[in-house]
């Protein structure tokens, strides 16, 4: 199973402040672990909203909005992919995530093809292995 962890926002985050070499040290080192363990995707690190666009989509139109945008709680700051054999697993191993500050993680397990049953058509099963994603 396939996890995407969020690092949410916060006012440090929105203003574009850096991690410090020992809070880059001690995440690198958490990353490592989790690339040793054969967990890891993929993970990045975030720019401000204010560096960022919002398309939205309604009824076939879509609108362009640059950033900032307001709603701070709402955002997210970085995030990881990683997979497991449970949620409880991913849990359990981000509860030891480096964060030495205020800061809330919101893990979500991803869909499987398998998931969309007959909705995904042997054509569709097909494209999207093409892709390899």
């Amino acid at each position: 199973m396939r996890f995407v962890v969020l690092v949410k926002a916060n006012k440090d985050s929105e203003t574009g402040a850096l991690p410090t070499s020992e809070q880059l040290e001690a995440m690198g080192k958490f990353n490592e672990q989790l690339a040793k363990d054969g967990v890891l995707l993929g993970a990045d690190g975030l720019r401000p909203s204010s560096k960022g666009t919002r398309i939205r989509f309604d009824e076939g139109r879509a609108t362009v909005t640059d950033g900032p945008f307001a709603e701070t709680k709402e955002l997210v700051a970085g995030f990881w992919i990683v997979q497991g054999k449970s949620h409880q697993e991913v849990v359990e191993r981000f509860t030891h995530a480096p964060f030495h500050h205020a800061a809330t993680i919101e893990i979500r397990q991803c869909y499987e093809m398998e998931d969309f049953g007959e909705n995904a058509t042997p054509e569709i099963r097909e494209r999207q292995a093409r892709l390899g994603v």
